[in-house]
């Protein structure tokens, strides 16, 4: 049988504060244990934080809201918690479990003022998808149109920055922030910034007119419009704009060359976002795409949008350049530039550089396609991880260009689920040459 939500303010609290107590007790134990034994201790370790993982990744999965936002976010953010909590971090990935239907119907008449017979011809009880902070119905308007209904969970907004403070503190008193305090405090504030945007569906509505003016000479980017009449802060609705998941890209139904135009496609449309508009989709996840058998693209989700600092860009575009040229000591500046180098630290060896350019500009240095669909980059990256240590005092979060990672990392793995074979070293240095 299904758990009751926790919807209100005071319930999450006791829920998190739970977790937080538990948490704090394991890590206790873990050094009191270290204290008298010397053996095995990295295995040792290893075992409580994966006992500390679980508690917090079972709390977070079933609160959903602004604590199981920053869990997913955390999984992909590799360098501020240790391997184990990312592991258990990626269950937030998957689809969340729905809320009870009885209480979106709820949620709709108090945000839209009018029962939901009036507002729709038909709304389904089967969501269309779950997340994080709120679930989406499919429905049909009264004069015929066809549109998706994205609620926010009741409690979820008031609740953010309780939740926030609650499990930044249960990562602290569980030893696991591996970070000096300013890092964290930009991390979470951060953080904090985009959940605050993410929870404000007019902040979307705004987000989504802006990205559809941005691709409007796109004919292959389809955004579907939104229905404002129907729409409020916490509630949603947008025109119906189906395609394929790419679960149901299949040999059957698209051919190698619609589905490397796709991955063309995909790549024009980050590259675009990040060097033209300085402003990104911020969630670029499988569910948050769609395609088409005739090349199209379909985007989902606008509530994660991050607006970029010009410099920041440029810092990125400036480091990229270096990477490709193998000049490692301009790279080691922009990387100051760009807030992911400590200047104060002496300058890093450039053998570390080029052993991580060798690795992560593969796709960009062949005028051969790259077969992503048999990369793996990702499998390369685990396998270095161990020499961060070496310079853990030299690096940082870059905090600022956080959701660049996000957004290019995502895109890795949605070009590689599609079974993409393309080059696109041409397209990259064309973008790194324009000017700012």
């Amino acid at each position: 049988m299904a758990k009751k939500p926790v919807t209100s303010r005071s319930g999450r609290f006791f829920k998190l504060a739970g977790m937080t107590a538990s948490v704090a007790g394991q890590y206790a134990g873990q050094k009191a244990r270290s204290l008298f034994s010397s053996e095995n201790d990295d295995g040792a370790r290893s075992e409580s934080y994966t006992r500390m993982a679980s508690r917090i990744t079972d709390t977070l999965g079933e609160m959903k809201g602004a604590a199981m936002k920053v869990g997913q976010i955390a999984s992909q953010t590799q360098d501020f918690l240790p391997r184990e909590f990312s592991d258990a971090l990626q269950k937030l990935q998957k689809e969340a479990p729905p809320m009870p239907f009885e209480i979106i119907l709820e949620q709709i008449e108090a945000e839209l003022g009018k029962p939901v017979g009036e507002l729709f011809e038909y709304l389904q009880e089967q969501p269309y998808a779950a997340a994080s902070i709120g679930q989406v119905h499919r429905a049909r308007l009264h004069d015929g149109t066809d549109v998706i209904v994205k609620v926010q969970y009741p409690g979820v907004d008031e609740s953010c920055d309780s939740d926030l403070k609650q499990l930044r503190l249960a990562l602290k008193l569980g030893g696991l922030l591996k970070m000096p305090k300013e890092s964290v405090d930009q991390l979470f504030t951060e953080i904090r910034e985009r959940l605050r945007e993410e929870l404000d569906y007019e902040n979307e509505a705004r987000n989504i007119e802006l990205f559809r003016e941005f691709h409007k000479n796109d004919a292959w980017v389809a955004i579907p419009a939104v229905i404002h009449s129907h729409s409020t802060r916490h509630v949603l609705t947008l025109e119906l704009e189906e395609g394929d998941h790419v679960s149901e890209v299949t040999p059957e139904r698209y051919d190698q060359a619609t589905i490397n135009l796709i991955g063309h496609r995909m790549f024009t449309t980050m590259a675009d976002q990040l060097f033209r508009f300085q402003c990104i989709h911020g969630d670029p996840h499988a569910g948050n795409f769609a395609y088409r058998p005739d090349g199209s693209i379909v985007m989902y989700d606008f509530g994660c949008v991050k607006k970029l600092k010009p410099e920041i860009v440029e810092a990125y575009r400036n480091a990229v350049t270096a990477a490709l040229a193998q000049d490692y000591k301009a790279l080691d500046a922009y990387l100051i530039d760009l807030g992911a180098r400590v200047g104060s630290q002496p300058a890093i060896d450039e053998a570390y550089y080029a052993m991580w350019r060798d690795i992560l500009v593969v796709p960009f240095d062949t005028e051969q396609p790259y077969d992503f669909g048999e990369a793996n980059i990702h499998k390369q990256v685990a396998a270095k991880t161990s020499t961060v240590f070496k310079y853990l005092d030299s690096f940082k979060p870059p905090v600022e260009s956080i959701f660049i990672d996000r957004m290019i990392a995502g895109h890795y793995w949605m070009l590689k689920r599609l079974g993409v074979q393309a080059a696109f070293g041409e397209e990259l240095r064309r973008y790194l040459a324009e000017s700012p």
